[in-house]
């Protein structure tokens, strides 16, 4: 049975998923901002943080709050973070690949996360120590060993322009052995896809805590492995750890072999 924790999130989550569908047929009268250079948000982005902050709070208004776009809110050893809208491009031009993505950080790891596709009503869940489950249904990494064949999750972050050089080079020396390379626009689905084996691995930098806060437990709790482009940890997940951060998800055996291609590539020694 799911914690009580997990239950308010996973409330929350289906209450921002409804606010975005309602949204969906009338993308023409969304007000759009650009916040940072390619990074766009919109009014929707904002209902839904508000409504999944009102669940939250509702029932753990002592617990802090780290959103997209809210920031961070109040102070707490135990934090929500929060992505409204993961893949706001993806939605704001009507491509159906996008989600909302709630955590529960505690001491700067995940303990809980919620991932949750309102287009496919797609539900995924895991806590810490009690595994990853896709609609009840309980879910695993890929088992592929190597690069051969393999399916792969990348993404390509405005703010890391300068670096794509360097980023398409490994994506070339990937693309010897892996069958394909997809973006798909979203970071919390490409690792909750890894967790559910549906792509064997995903290498990004430029990614935010609210991104990846609730993919990371995820692809942890069925059977993979999450570091940096060096191999280490990737860091805490609230506040103190807002900064961006290289990042590959897996299993163990393909995490290891695509970490040393992107060491090999050139493209690790792009980050000083």
């Amino acid at each position: 049975m799911q914690k009580p924790v997990v239950n308010v999130m996973v409330k929350a989550a289906r209450a921002a998923g409804n606010v975005l569908l309602r949204s969906m047929h009338k993308l023409d009268a969304i007000n759009v901002i650009e916040k940072d250079r390619l990074d766009f948000a919109s009014d929707v982005d904002e209902a839904a943080e508000k409504t999944i902050v009102k669940e939250l709070r509702r029932a753990y208004p002592e617990y802090a709050i780290l959103a997209e776009e809210g920031g961070a809110q109040g102070s707490s050893r135990s934090v929500f973070v929060i992505d409204p809208l993961d893949g706001t491009s993806n939605y704001l031009r009507g491509f159906p690949h996008w989600c909302v993505s709630i955590a529960l950080v505690e001491g700067g790891e995940a303990q809980h996360g919620v991932i949750f596709d309102p287009l496919r009503n797609e539900l995924f869940t895991a806590s810490r120590g009690s595994g990853a489950v896709l609609n009840d249904r309980r879910i695993r990494v890929s088992e592929r060993k190597d690069l051969a064949g393999a399916m792969l999750g990348t993404g390509f972050a405005p703010r890391e322009r300068e670096r794509t050089p360097a980023q398409l080079e490994c994506i070339r020396e990937l693309l010897r052995d892996a069958e394909d390379i997809r973006r798909t626009g979203s970071a919390a689905l490409d690792l909750a896809y890894v967790a559910c084996g549906r792509i064997d691995a995903y290498f990004e930098a430029g990614v935010k805590p609210w991104d990846i806060a609730a993919g990371l437990l995820m692809v942890r709790e069925a059977g993979g492995r999450v570091c940096d482009f060096r191999g280490s940890g990737t860091g805490p997940l609230d506040a103190r750890g807002i900064a961006t951060r290289p990042l590959i998800a897996g299993n163990l055996k393909i995490t290891d072999v695509l970490q040393k291609t992107i060491v090999q590539s050139g493209y690790a020694a792009a980050f000083k």
